[in-house]
């Protein structure tokens, strides 16, 4: 394996046990391009959501992590193992019912998650990718701080120090509405850390939004063959006016409405195409091509900042993309600029006859009711002959 200008480490295997829909499973995967195939509902993203669980410590798709135990089952397992030029780390991320997760690297359990963030970068493309379009700014935020945390241990301690007395300054505010008592200045405590924590954490976005913009329209021409013209842009009231006047003015609306109205929290993306809301204008594929050059772009943007080359997951590629557009993004993640690929499919060989032709190193594990079957290049071969 060559390692050039940036640090490449790979996922070499992964153990689950009840996790979601597999009793038990261990795969080894190839450094480069995995694809896994199967008909919905087998577990195909469910492999890629227990990888991702070994970079954010979390689930992609379900926040609340005793529900991605199997049925009854007391508990579940996921391991990997992280290879790279010159180590070898053992990830353990193992949770009982009813008991607090436990996250190990190289068996010593981290005090605090957010110690393990940005070791492993990822990038997932998924369907649920959508989100980023049609829900509300949660999710747009979400995003932001998921690239943002990778790379700056600052930032996520001071978005989780922020949130932490966001928390406490609204519940100051639920208490003053049942005691029918104000406090200003315990109440200007609060304002002050949070003000603090806030202005350093709108700073950072300011600067990420800038720098990503530029990479994020590359990526989509690159997509679409420059078809349309897309564009993004950060809110916040933070954009116009100091923290401190923000949270003077909002004070009668936060005392009646019992929370913090303004700051950081209430941040947001603008998407557009053409110069017009991408919700309302782009069609379907329009919006399914703005969201992989998003995640093409997060991509970029963690590689040359950390000068290490992220696994990327790409779940269900095909949906409601043209043939022509997937053909376009497989060659280009199949390229020396990308290092190791998970890509799903229902087409059994679809992905395999792509990559048959580049002469990329590639496995394909057919993926059964949570069983994992390593199918051979040969049999690939055979059937695309036949």
């Amino acid at each position: 394996m060559k390692y050039k200008a940036f640090f490449l480490m790979h996922l070499k295997k992964l153990s689950v046990l009840n996790f979601k829909n597999y009793p038990e499973t261990e795969l080894q995967f190839s450094n480069r391009i995995n694809c896994l195939t199967g008909n919905n509902g087998e577990g195909k993203t469910n492999i890629l959501d227990a990888i991702h669980y070994l970079s954010f410590c979390k689930s992609f798709f379900n926040p609340i992590d005793s529900q991605n135990i199997l049925h009854e089952s007391p508990f579940f397992l996921i391991q990997g193992v992280f290879e790279g030029p010159d180590q070898e780390d053992d990830i353990y991320c193992g949770l009982k019912r009813n008991q607090k997760k436990q996250f190990k690297r190289n068996k010593k359990e981290y005090s605090r998650l957010a110690d393990h963030i940005g070791l492993y970068p990822l990038v997932m493309i998924s369907p649920a990718d959508s989100e980023l379009i049609t829900e509300g700014s949660e999710s747009r935020r979400k995003f932001i701080d998921s690239v943002i945390a990778q790379f700056d241990r600052d930032y996520l301690e001071n978005l989780i120090s922020y949130n932490k007395v966001l928390s406490q300054r609204n519940a100051l505010l639920k208490q003053f509405s049942d005691s029918r008592q104000f406090d200003r200045t315990s109440l200007e405590i609060w304002d002050m850390q949070l003000i603090e924590y806030g202005k350093r954490v709108h700073l950072k976005r300011q600067d990420f939004i800038n720098s990503f913009i530029t990479i994020f329209q590359k990526y989509y021409e690159l997509i679409s063959g420059g078809r349309e013209e897309v564009g993004m842009g950060y809110t916040s009231h933070l954009n116009d006016t100091s923290f401190a006047d923000a949270l003077e003015k909002a004070l009668n609306r936060d005392r009646a409405m019992e929370y913090t109205t303004v700051g950081i929290h209430k941040d947001d993306l603008e998407f557009t195409i053409n110069g017009y809301p991408l919700k309302k204008y782009a069609s379907q594929g329009q919006q399914k091509s703005f969201l992989i050059a998003l995640k093409l772009a997060q991509f970029d943007f963690i590689k040359n900042i950390k000068k290490v080359t992220p696994i990327l997951l790409l779940d269900d590629i095909y949906d409601k993309l043209d043939d022509r557009r997937v053909k376009q993004l497989m060659e280009l993640v199949s390229s020396d600029n990308f290092g190791q690929l998970f890509i799903t499919d229902t087409h059994p060989t679809r992905l395999a006859n792509l990559f048959l032709t580049t002469n990329a190193d590639f496995k394909v594990f057919q993926i059964t009711n949570g069983n994992a079957l390593e199918v051979k290049t040969t049999e690939i071969e055979i059937k695309k002959i036949a």
